[in-house]
């Protein structure tokens, strides 16, 4: 049970909120308790879908960026991301098992979005104190600067809901998926 109230519809949430949840249900088909639970606060919620909006009209992939998210999860051990992802991954993004499988373990089987993944999984490992090598090594695979600073924002945006969900031990509502070890 989470440790704060998830409104039970949008219509519970507070009312300032309530726009914002119409937008999320109306592009995912439901409002996911994770918007939910940030719905108790309005201006928190905004600010995420935001950021989140922003960064889906940016240069990365809709494949990479699903792949750094189930990278981050699992680093961080936010069994409700891990699970959000896993089924974002395969249903929305055509992930194979294989591939989140990889992702999961911070790499990918794609040659080029493995750069950017192990590159967001140094950045969760390194709490963002990575090396010129590295910030080369993602560079040289393909990744320009305008790509370089939207794996970091993807990283902070997913670390953003990893703790929020690990807070408040927000109630998974996607098939469960596990963390591999405990964070």
């Amino acid at each position: 049970m989470s440790r704060i109230p998830t409104p039970a519809t949008i219509e519970a949430s507070p009312a300032a909120a309530q726009p914002f949840l119409d937008a999320v249900k109306k592009q995912l088909g439901s409002a996911p308790n994770l918007f939910r639970i940030v719905a108790n606060s309005p201006a928190a919620l905004e600010g995420y879908l935001g950021l989140n909006g922003a960064l889906s009209k940016g240069a990365l992939e809709s494949k990479t960026r699903e792949r750094i998210a189930l990278a981050v999860a699992e680093i961080n051990g936010c069994g409700y991301c891990l699970s959000a992802h896993t089924y974002l991954g395969k249903n929305i993004a055509k992930l194979d098992d294989a591939e989140i499988t990889a992702n999961r373990s911070g790499a990918s089987n794609d040659l080029k979005a493995d750069a950017a993944v192990r590159f967001a999984a140094k950045i969760v490992n390194m709490r963002g104190h990575v090396s010129e090598a590295d910030v080369a090594t993602v560079k040289s695979a393909g990744y320009d600067d305008a790509q370089v600073v939207e794996i970091v924002l993807h990283v902070a945006l997913n670390t953003l809901t990893n703790y929020v969900n690990e807070v408040f031990k927000t109630d998974i509502d996607f098939p469960v998926v596990a963390p591999r070890k405990a964070a």
